[in-house]
């Protein structure tokens, strides 16, 4: 592309243009519109500046931040759930503050250097207010920031035994408690789940139940172990006296309830790592346990192959011989294989 007005180069060279558009089919169809058309102008030497250099600076020119944040909120809330607008970015632009203010690269450096570094949070903040940035059109580049945080680079839990988690079930004086401890423990699942089940095939005998409104949308989910739906009676339903508007507000219920009146030895999310953990001593496909935990196969095998000890693979290696006599003999086809002439 030709230099910009007022720019130091003098000769044609790839440049970025910042279009404000939304990353959805929406926002990439309207940008492949436009890099059509650019590109004809391009090769007609018809190409002029003043049409995109207007509309880029009134992006980044935007002094009052509050307008910026506005816009870039009825954009993104057209394709993204409102528990993902809460937790991504409502929570980390409240770190602006209150008063008038200039949307910079430095005010946004400002706010993500506000958080420690190499943690999951300073991550999600270069994320979320980099995104912010490239709605408004300003040049930034975060990554020297973000640090070095990844799922897999946190330490293994030391997480409770069946037995414990069992003992304390028992220990569960309310009945609403008691079952919603038992949900997250058999079925392995986030704190405000319980509150978003469809538990009629359960009820009715059966095994699988059905989160609505997880963090990743409805999934169907079951219980390892599947005694255990019996043992802690959990086809007797009953939610504990709990109210909130988001499944934030749901999650920290149940943290400070458990935290505050069970004093367990552990925290309630273990129990999803438990279930995690089980799936992987009793051979359930990795795919299939992270469809049922609602996340991908790549963070499912990110987060809990650290937990993969020697006894899951002496386990796992005498099932294989228990199954196949542990011979090579019982995996060797039973007929001749006969190969083609031309191959």
């Amino acid at each position: 592309m030709p230099p910009r007005p007022g720019a130091s180069r003098s000769e044609p060279h790839q440049q970025r243009l910042a279009l404000g558009l939304w990353a959805n089919p929406a926002g990439v169809s309207q940008a492949e519109k436009l890099a059509r058309r650019i590109s004809a102008d391009l090769a007609c030497g018809t190409f002029d500046w003043s049409g995109y250099v207007a509309a880029s600076s009134k992006k980044t020119s935007i002094s009052a931040l509050e307008n910026v944040l506005a816009e870039f909120e009825k954009s993104a809330r057209s394709c993204i759930s409102d528990t993902t607008w809460k937790t991504e970015y409502e929570r980390v632009f409240s770190r602006f503050g209150a008063g008038d203010q200039e949307l910079t690269a430095e005010l946004l450096e400002r706010v993500i250097l506000q958080t420690a570094p190499d943690s999951r949070q300073r991550r999600r903040f270069c994320v979320s207010l980099g995104r912010l940035a490239a709605f408004a059109g300003l040049e930034v580049d975060f990554g020297r920031l973000r640090g070095k945080y990844s799922a897999s680079a946190l330490e293994p839990r030391d997480l409770p035994s069946d037995e414990q988690i069992l003992q304390q079930a028992a220990a569960i004086k309310s009945d609403g408690w008691r079952w919603l401890y038992g949900m997250m423990a058999a079925y392995g699942l986030r704190n405000h789940e319980p509150f978003f089940l469809d538990c009629e095939v359960m009820r009715s005998g059966g095994y699988q139940i059905r989160v609505l409104a997880g963090k990743t949308g409805a999934r169907n989910v079951w219980p390892f172990y599947p005694d255990w739906v019996d043992l802690l009676d959990l086809r007797s339903v009953v939610l504990p006296a709990v109210t909130g508007k988001t499944h934030a507000d749901y999650g920290s219920r149940v943290s400070q309830y458990f935290g505050r009146n069970l004093s367990l030895p552990f925290q309630p999310y273990d129990l999803r790592h438990c279930w995690a953990v089980r799936t992987l001593k009793l051979g359930l496909d990795l795919s299939l346990a992270a469809q049922q935990m609602g996340h991908s196969l790549k963070v499912h095998s990110e987060t809990y192959h650290r937990w993969i000890s020697d006894e899951v693979h002496q386990q796992a290696f005498n099932r294989i011989q228990q199954r196949d006599g542990g011979g090579a003999a019982a995996a060797a086809p039973s007929e001749t294989v006969r190969y083609a002439d031309d191959l």
